[in-house]
């Protein structure tokens, strides 16, 4: 699958998913800056790769690629945009391929010659015919990964399935691996690599009498798996101090997605802005279920983007070990007073917390604590205690504080206590219109 063809299948997925079929086709398309065509092309797309990679979903096929997103999310514990990330890094022959190797050395260990013959046995006619050298950079993706093992002994090595993780655990054993895989996929972040896992787990279960789901998690954020997709490309490019470059749709954008322009003829205006970016660091907001990338733009300076609108990432040259230092440096001093991402200017909040009436253990103090990141709490009496903390603008905080209610007062800075005041009235307003009678 092409990078932009994922790209924009990812922001296909994730409007489907979030509208539940609100829209109409040309309303979609509009959207996501395609043609109708298009859009119709990468729906017959994504309903040959659900049929070809899922039995878990309706068999009807007929059935709208909506409905069996609703189905499959509300009736099953398995995120059903995974099975976009199973299609995405393999060409087909690629695919069909490695799915031969794996076979092929599913019960027996296999040397180089004899695997490439059974590929030449094998391969559908329509299929190059695979050279001892692809043979061999295969097997060592395989191997690098995890999935084969070489065997011990001299040349010609033989390599087989190193599958002892699984076939070297009893039942309860397997059983216990897999809650715990479940549990870990479903409440931390990243999730794919452990809903893969899971999912590899679940069919060695099968296999065997310890096959019953004792329980059932849902991740809450179903559609941010997808940006899931770009995360190991930017690690890799932080890792080797890597500039990149990418076409960037702002959460505020009209479209979410446009694709190249290949013919002169049909040429038009994106309305994404294209961007050079040195990556420094990734940051999870686990309140939104978002990703964020920070980096240093030649242009901006330090900025920062939400991963969901990043399209057609690119790597580009690498950086000197210390300006890569120097600019994560600057980042860090940046973000210091940061609740999560924002580099606006410190700003010291003061807020007086009240003591719920006889509850032991004191959950609001528990909580503050445990939450409150560098804040102090810098004076306590009987029925209350003041919270202290210097945060880069009252933007990302508002929502903690507004979340305890009456339990919390802003007392400085004054425009945040107006503001909060304000707030307070307008919901006040919408209950005043209630006959008491009712």
């Amino acid at each position: 699958m092409a990078r932009e063809s994922f790209d924009k299948e990812i922001q296909f997925l994730r409007l489907l998913v979030l509208t539940s079929g609100a829209y109409t086709r040309q309303q979609f398309a509009e959207r996501l800056g395609i043609s109708v065509h298009t859009f119709d092309k990468t729906i017959k797309r994504l309903k040959e790769i659900i049929y070809t990679m899922s039995n878990e979903l309706p068999a009807h096929q007929e059935k709208e690629l909506t409905q069996m997103l609703r189905y499959s999310y509300y009736d099953s514990s398995d995120p059903m945009l995974l099975f976009l990330f199973r299609a995405k890094s393999l060409k087909e022959s690629e695919s069909i391929r490695l799915s031969l190797i794996l076979k092929a050395i599913q019960e027996q260990a296999l040397t180089t010659a004899e695997i490439i013959d059974i590929c030449h046995e094998q391969l559908p006619g329509d299929l190059p015919l695979p050279d001892e050298k692809t043979i061999r950079s295969d097997l060592k993706y395989l191997e690098e990964v995890g999935v084969i093992r070489k065997e011990t002994g001299g040349r010609p090595f033989r390599y087989r399935i190193h599958h002892e993780i699984v076939t070297g655990l009893h039942d309860e054993e397997l059983t216990d691996l897999y809650d715990f895989v479940d549990v870990m996929a479903n409440t931390q972040v990243p999730s794919v690599q452990g809903y893969l896992l899971r999912d590899n787990l679940k069919k060695a279960r099968k296999q065997t009498e310890a096959a019953s789901e004792l329980f059932l998690y849902k991740y809450h954020f179903y559609s941010r798996i997808l940006d899931e997709a770009h995360l190991y490309t930017l690690f890799r490019a932080i890792r080797q101090r890597r500039r990149i470059s990418f076409l960037y749709f702002s959460p505020k954008s009209g479209k979410r997605y446009t694709s190249q322009n290949t013919n002169p003829l049909f040429e038009k205006e994106s309305t994404g802005k294209q961007e050079l970016l040195l990556p420094l660091k990734v940051i999870y907001d686990h309140q939104y279920g978002r990703w964020y990338l920070l980096g240093h733009s030649k242009r901006l300076g330090i900025t920062k983007y939400r991963v969901e609108g990043l399209t057609q990432i690119e790597e580009k040259e690498s950086v000197l070990e210390e300006e890569f230092a120097r600019k994560c440096a600057a980042l860090e001093e940046k973000i210091r007073f940061s609740w999560l991402i924002d580099t606006g200017q410190p700003v010291k909040i003061k807020v007086r917390f009240y003591h719920p009436e006889g509850n032991e253990p004191n959950f609001i103090k528990h909580r503050v604590q445990q939450q409150g990141q560098w804040g102090m709490i810098t004076e306590e009496n009987e029925d209350s205690f003041l919270f202290e903390i210097m945060v880069n603008g009252t933007m990302e905080i508002r929502p903690w504080l507004r979340s305890f209610g009456s339990s919390c007062e802003v007392l400085e800075p004054a425009y945040l206590r107006r503001e909060f005041i304000n707030e307070w009235k307008e919901i006040q307003s919408y209950y005043e219109s209630i006959r008491e009678n009712i």
